[in-house]
């Protein structure tokens, strides 16, 4: 049943991000960052400030925890902020504070303009269940099982290692493969025997960290050769396409 699936065989369990994979998040996800550190270098450089750019997203920002992405991509402007507090205000200037503005405005923009599912992913999903293999949600959001629940998949995982589960089990996100590694243990699998199915480039580099016995790059932006580069067996615009795959 794996070869019609599209994956090797010996692959008993898949695990899936979320945001970009399953959900049409990526670009709600994007367009909060854009706003949140625009915002933040107007006010401290002024109308010369260098805007936040998808290039930038891409790098430094998709696919990690959210204190990650704060720091990743503000050190890439040579911008130390005090890490702050879990439960900062979004007007404090701190690593967190900048996190929770990004948080709210992902939920405002959420809320206003819904959440929608890759029809073509859940259909695979429910094809890879439906053939026995078990199945693992795995992202750095902290709001992974209420998106779930607004597009009724929360029932298409077996295991859910989302930012709630790693902050209380210490897992550092990706490009560290200790997220993915926690789904497959939760699953009863070793890392061999699982596939990865991500379209960010920190979710490539955590797949190949941990030996994963297949990587899938999913490709919604155009970015086939960087997913590959980061450590993808093969990538796909959309899951519907691995049955076609030999």
């Amino acid at each position: 049943m794996t070869a019609e699936l599209g994956l090797p065989d010996g692959i008993r369990a898949c695990l899936f991000d979320l945001d970009g994979v399953i959900t049409k998040t990526a670009a709600v996800h994007a367009a909060a960052w854009k706003r949140t550190f625009d915002a933040f270098l107007r006010e401290r450089d002024g109308d010369a400030y260098r805007p936040f750019e998808d290039a930038d997203y891409e790098r430094y920002v998709d696919g990690r925890p959210r204190a990650d992405g704060v720091r990743t991509f503000l050190a890439s402007r040579d911008i130390r902020l005090p890490e702050g507090d879990p439960d900062d205000p979004p007007d404090r200037q701190t690593v967190r504070g900048l996190g929770n503005r990004k948080n709210a405005l992902l939920l405002e923009l959420i809320h206003t303009h819904g959440v929608e599912a890759y029809d073509g992913t859940i259909r695979y999903i429910e094809s890879v269940r439906a053939a026995g293999l078990r199945t693992a949600v795995v992202s750095s959001s902290a709001n992974c099982r209420d998106v779930l629940r607004s597009v009724h998949a929360e029932r298409l995982f077996d295991v859910t290692i989302d930012g709630v589960v790693a902050a209380r089990r210490n897992l550092p996100g990706k490009p560290r493969p200790d997220t993915f590694l926690a789904a497959a243990r939760d699953l009863g699998v070793e890392a061999r025997a699982a596939a990865v199915f991500e379209d960010a480039l920190a979710g490539m580099e955590a797949g190949r960290a941990g030996r994963f016995g297949y990587v899938v790059g999913v490709d919604r932006v155009g970015q086939a050769d960087a997913l590959r580069a980061h450590g993808a067996d093969i990538v796909v615009q959309d899951l519907a396409e691995l049955g076609e795959h030999p």
